[in-house]
């Protein structure tokens, strides 16, 4: 399939397992928060998660858009903005165009 109609097969084949175990899960998520094995099992997951978020902006982000200290001082300039001002993700984006095409 090509085109308009293999996106949108594509876009479903993808997105639908999650919306189903989701829609399967829900139903039960009260019950399972309060059983003490999940709510370990949900940190492991969480954790991993993590990580695996950090190896994706490290290995094709970090290793390709950060060669020079103007360009580290931008990555830091958005993670304050985003983690101790807590500006909206949109105006960060916004910001640090402005930067990137004013200082780099």
């Amino acid at each position: 399939m090509q085109g308009t109609a293999g996106s949108l097969i594509a876009t479903v084949a993808i997105f639908l397992p999650s919306f189903l175990l989701v829609g399967a899960a829900l139903p039960l998520w009260g019950e399972l928060r309060a059983f003490a094995p999940m709510r370990g099992a949900m940190a492991g997951i969480n954790a991993a998660v993590v990580g695996i978020l950090l190896a994706a902006l490290y290995d094709p982000v970090w290793t390709s858009a950060v060669h020079t200290g103007r360009d580290f001082a931008l990555v830091v300039a958005a993670l304050v903005l985003l983690g101790w001002w807590r500006v909206p993700s949109w105006a960060v984006v916004l910001i640090t165009a402005a930067l990137a095409w004013w200082v780099v």
